[in-house]
């Protein structure tokens, strides 16, 4: 696949094309067409309302998709169920409830090791704390009594222990201070897709994400409005237009579109 700036891409693992849904048969998102290939981080951003959940919900098989379908490679997985989709090898990060609270973190970790043989959990565990030492010592803590950035290493941990193809992240700075936002994206994600994994990331921290991804799609009113290279975007002097999902020249200086849409900068909303 050729991108704007003529460079080519790693060939798509997870496609999705011309795909709608939303509720009750009424689309809230309307021919969407995005792909991840391995090893690299895809962000997808836009303001509040563009239909990045509904996008993430319909992948995963939580929504079903009224037009268009997602495939993994080869393999159709319209259709399919949410337990269905995340056997296949996609893991998903929810933005809340990332974590059972009453549960430790070993507990946690295991949890997530629904379709791994009993004696192959140590294995994949040992593989996930080798990716995340932290949560070596954290292993006996109740996951409930963690601050948000070892809740969020102990979600991504969780998904990790299936050894999933794709990692889908829905927003996982949400909450977290600017300083532990920029850890988790430079470090966590980053590292999930130089371990080959195929990453899509929902983020409204704009600038942080697209400064860890490979490739961006703007979301705006249930569609893709820009597809680019991340750090084409990045670049541009329009930013706050598109993030709004405007590409155009407007008669507002990028820095008080900034200002006036925190999600670019350094506060989640």
């Amino acid at each position: 696949m050729l991108t704007s700036a003529g460079e080519r891409r790693t060939p798509g693992h997870l496609v999705v094309a011309g795909l709608a849904a939303g509720y009750n048969r009424v689309a809230l998102i309307r021919n969407v067409s995005m792909t991840v290939g391995r090893g690299e981080v895809v962000a997808v951003i836009g303001p509040n309302g563009a239909g990045k959940s509904t996008l993430v919900k319909a992948i995963m098989g939580v929504l079903s998709a009224l037009e268009g379908e997602v495939r993994l490679d080869q393999a159709r997985l319209t259709g399919l169920r949410a337990d269905q989709v995340a056997r296949v090898g996609i893991g998903y990060v929810p933005q809340v409830r990332d974590v059972f609270e009453p549960l430790t973190v070993r507990e946690n970790l295991e949890m997530g090791a629904t379709s791994v043989s009993r004696r192959a959990i140590g294995e994949h565990l040992e593989g996930v704390l080798a990716a995340y030492p932290q949560l070596t010592g954290l292993l006996k803590r109740q996951a409930g009594k963690l601050s948000g950035g070892e809740r969020k290493m102990v979600a991504i941990g969780r998904v990790l222990m299936t050894k999933p193809s794709v990692v889908i992240l829905d927003e996982p700075t949400a909450g977290l201070s600017p300083k532990l936002a920029t850890q988790l994206l430079e470090s966590y994600v980053s590292g999930l897709a130089s371990r080959g994994a195929a990453v899509l990331l929902i983020e409204q921290r704009a600038r942080q994400a697209l400064g860890i991804s490979d490739f961006a799609y703007v979301m705006a009113s249930g569609e893709v409005k820009i597809a680019s290279p991340a750090a084409e975007l990045l670049a541009r002097d329009d930013l706050g237009q598109v993030f709004l999902g405007r590409g155009g020249p407007n008669g507002h200086r990028a820095t008080d579109v900034l200002t006036s849409h925190h999600q670019l900068g350094e506060a989640a909303t």
